[in-house]
């Protein structure tokens, strides 16, 4: 049964068994702690000129898990997940947005802990808000080549409108790109409580009493990660990432999760989603040690 009247069963390859895909459970949360959301929808890339594709980002993931990451692995044994299936989008980003938060709620009062995969950054934004009515005033730790703070409706925005509505604090960013991002947006963010690390800096997260965290893909290499929405030439490796993500998961300040931007119609032989299923597993790694 769909999770809301806006969400649709999980597309699951069959090809999971031996994998840790086998384990998900797609008929009920019962006895899970943790859901995955699947965010379907481009429209936020689109209108801020992006290489569209991300939409099919949840299918390429759930893909991607289906034949990476042993159901028994070596030493540890990771938290049982359900699968809430995708968001249906509308066409409309108002609209989708709603839905997005409608069904974030739903898992939330399930007492599940929430993983959304995406789709374009802005889904962020209504994950988070869901996440916000239920543990106030959450600081942000995000992992992007952008501060994705821009004044305009798109997937540039989502940070900037939950400083706006959702009374987030602070925003702490990791894998900042000056390059790409305009000075006008980085004042606004650090005149918002926002704090740019360095890629050197210390794997630790902030002290608060919630936090929300979110990793879009683009803050990787290219090399490592061509299929997302905006190629990162000089960006991140993978064991890097992995770091603070396990970080993240094992932290019981924050509240949910999400990896966004996966974008398979540019994913060169699926590299890019098989990335984003070794970073989902590093993240259940890290939760399992709470």
């Amino acid at each position: 049964m769909p999770l809301t009247p806006h969400t649709s069963a999980p597309p699951w390859p069959k090809e999971t068994a031996g994998r840790f895909a086998e384990t998900v459970r797609t008929d009920s949360p019962d006895g899970c702690t943790v859901a995955l959301l699947g965010l379907p929808d481009d429209t936020g890339v689109r209108m801020n000129n992006g290489r569209t594709g991300a939409a099919g980002g949840p299918a390429a993931f759930r893909a991607a898990l289906a034949r990476y990451g042993t159901t028994e692995p070596a030493a540890l044994k990771y938290p049982r997940v359900f699968d809430a299936g995708d968001v249906m989008p509308t066409g409309s980003l108002e609209k989708t947005h709603e839905r997005v938060t409608e069904a974030a709620l739903a898992l939330l009062d399930r007492g599940l802990f929430p993983i959304a995969i995406g789709g374009g950054h802005d889904l962020t934004f209504p994950f988070v808000r869901a996440v916000a009515q239920r543990f106030p005033k959450p600081t942000g730790v995000y992992f992007d080549a952008h501060l994705d703070v821009r004044e305009t409706a798109g997937s540039g925005m989502p940070f900037r409108k939950l400083v706006e509505e959702c009374e987030v604090p602070a925003l702490h960013l990791h894998g900042f790109r000056p390059l790409v991002n305009s000075r006008e947006h980085l004042e606004w963010f650090r005149h918002h409580g926002g704090k740019t690390h360095l890629d050197s800096a210390k794997v630790a997260l902030p002290k608060a009493k919630h936090l929300f965290a979110s990793f879009d893909l683009d803050v990787l290499d290219a090399a490592h990660a061509p299929g997302v929405s905006a190629l990162n030439p000089a960006g991140w490796t993978v064991r890097e990432a992995e770091a603070w993500v396990r970080a993240c998961g094992a932290n019981p300040a924050v509240r949910c999760f999400d990896l966004m931007e996966l974008n398979p119609a540019h994913d060169v032989d699926g590299r890019t989603a098989r990335v984003a299923a070794h970073l989902f597993l590093a993240f259940l790694q890290g939760f399992a040690s709470r």
